[in-house]
């Protein structure tokens, strides 16, 4: 059976040796089996490789990788597992816009808020009173008779459980 040394993965696979390593410790990689004190893998593992890659680049966090690729050897479960890893991720993802898009909005109004000094800036002043995590228009606008889009208070960071 072919193996591959720890070089030639990283070489093909577009990362560094210490990332395979690093995937053996936290279970996205199986152990490699050894030859003569040297790491040998099977040439599966390049694909593995460029799966993590992928999911890493759409967000998924070392945690979600390692449960993605568990039992990955499996004929159609890293399939499904992929499409509903992919389905939450989504949700994440959009969660995350939405709050960036009112973080954009944010800081536009502010950009356009000719106000001398914060202490008397509606912007500060609505988002000081404002529990966490609620959102409304702005108070007046007062900042030089400018009427601003609606201010929204950002969401809160989206939802961090199980993520390493």
């Amino acid at each position: 059976m072919e193996s591959l040394a720890i070089g030639e993965v990283a070489r093909r696979a577009g990362v560094r040796t210490s990332a395979i390593r690093y995937y053996e410790t936290v279970g996205i990689l199986p152990p490699a089996r050894r030859e003569h004190g040297q790491r040998r893998y099977d040439p599966a593992t390049v694909h593995r490789l460029a799966v993590v890659k992928l999911a890493q680049t759409v967000g998924f966090s070392i945690a979600e990788v390692r449960d993605l690729v568990a039992g990955f050897e499996r004929e159609g479960l890293a399939a499904e597992r992929w499409r509903e890893s992919a389905r939450q991720k989504l949700i994440e993802v959009r969660a995350y816009i939405e709050r960036a898009d009112q973080m954009r909005q944010v800081l536009e109004d502010s950009l356009r808020c000719d106000c001398l000094t914060l202490d008397a800036c509606p912007l500060v002043i609505d988002h000081a009173h404002l529990p966490s995590g609620s959102s409304r228009t702005a108070i007046s606008w007062a900042c030089r008779g400018r009427s601003p889009a609606p201010v929204v208070n950002p969401l809160p960071p989206p939802n961090r459980i199980g993520r390493a």
